[in-house]
């Protein structure tokens, strides 16, 4: 934009401009480049959105991914597609999302793995907390300790910890990938039972459950919210939630505190990120939108069958939230020495 000075503008006629002048043209300017206040926003949402599933279907972000779409799809008037790209982690479909038009229409429903990331793998082709926006927390439910009841024929926590150190090395577990909670609350548990499995990493935590579910895998540590239906089913045994409370859906289960593990505490959360440099006016929109979607009946209704409830983190406060779990995570993978390669 060009600029007026007073002392060289219309030399020729020895015109000085006043300070009165020259401030009608900055107003004059400033009023062209923002709209007046009150002014209408911008039409937003125009065409249906995507919200990118970095895991593949069937997993425990598919299961919160598809009841919130369909609300979100109601509540915006447009359709909400939801995209499923797994691999390494969560990573792989991360990076194709930060690379989406940064307009409001394409958001990650991302997880606690997204945390644990930055510090597992060496190169990333996006960066969680610079090149998305943060929404808004969307469950926090926590982890379960599940066996196939063909391969491991033990009832509660204490029983799995003595049935695994006569077998040292000879069970399995399986996880959502390298590098996931999943994975890590294995190593954890091995840590503080002084036990030996082997890991299995799939690309998600879907495939994994099926393996599980059919006879290929001994164990999970999985988020709750994915493997109730397998719970209530029969098709797999609980044996703890790893948390201080019991599960509202699973009151009879017990906490690893008291099954006698207590400082074994792990849980999966679940959140919404906008992609790129997302309108600040369209992230409020969107906060907004979550925030009513996650006090609905429905919702609310779901969550509590998945073993979670509806939490109330928006916006800087998810943001920092997950800032805080990056630094959580990091210490966690330093002594695990996982370091891999995402690309």
């Amino acid at each position: 934009m060009q600029t007026f000075d007073p002392r060289t503008t219309h030399r020729t006629t020895h015109r000085a401009w006043t300070r009165r002048q020259i401030l009608k043209v900055a107003a004059a300017s400033s009023a062209l480049a923002w709209p007046a206040v009150g002014a209408p926003a911008a039409e937003w949402p125009t065409h249906p959105l995507t919200l990118m599933v970095p895991f593949p279907a069937g997993g425990g972000t598919d299961a919160y991914a598809r009841p919130l779409a369909a609300v979100l799809s109601r509540q915006l008037a447009q359709q909400v597609l939801v995209v499923n790209h797994g691999g390494a982690g969560g990573t792989l479909g991360a990076a194709v999302a930060a690379k989406a038009a940064p307009d409001g229409h394409t958001y990650l429903l991302g997880a606690v793995h997204h945390a644990i990331a930055p510090s597992v793998y060496a190169k990333l082709g996006y960066d969680i907390e610079t090149d998305f926006r943060p929404i808004g927390l969307v469950s926090h439910p926590p982890q379960v300790i599940v066996v196939n009841p063909a391969r491991v024929p033990v009832n509660d926590l204490q029983g799995l910890i003595e049935y695994v150190r006569r077998r040292p090395g000879k069970l399995n577990f399986g996880s959502a990938g390298t590098g996931t909670s999943h994975h890590l609350a294995g190593e954890l548990f091995k840590q503080q039972t002084r036990t030996f499995m082997t890991h299995i990493p799939y690309r998600g935590a879907g495939p994994a459950l099926q393996d599980l579910v059919g006879g290929q895998l001994d164990l999970m540590f999985d988020g709750l919210g994915s493997s109730a239906p397998h719970i209530k089913s029969g098709r797999l045994r609980p044996l703890a939630v790893a948390a201080e409370r019991r599960a509202a859906a699973f009151p009879d289960l017990p906490t690893t505190v008291e099954a006698g593990l207590p400082a074994y505490r792990v849980s999966t959360w679940y959140g919404l990120w906008g992609t790129g440099e997302v309108p600040d006016d369209t992230v409020a929109r969107m906060q907004a939108a979550l925030r009513q979607a996650l006090n609905t009946q429905e919702l609310r209704s779901a969550w509590t069958a998945l073993g979670t409830d509806s939490p109330d983190l928006y916006g800087d406060a998810f943001g920092r939230f997950v800032h805080t779990e990056i630094a959580r995570w990091r210490d966690v993978v330093k002594h695990s020495a996982l370091k891999l390669d995402a690309s």
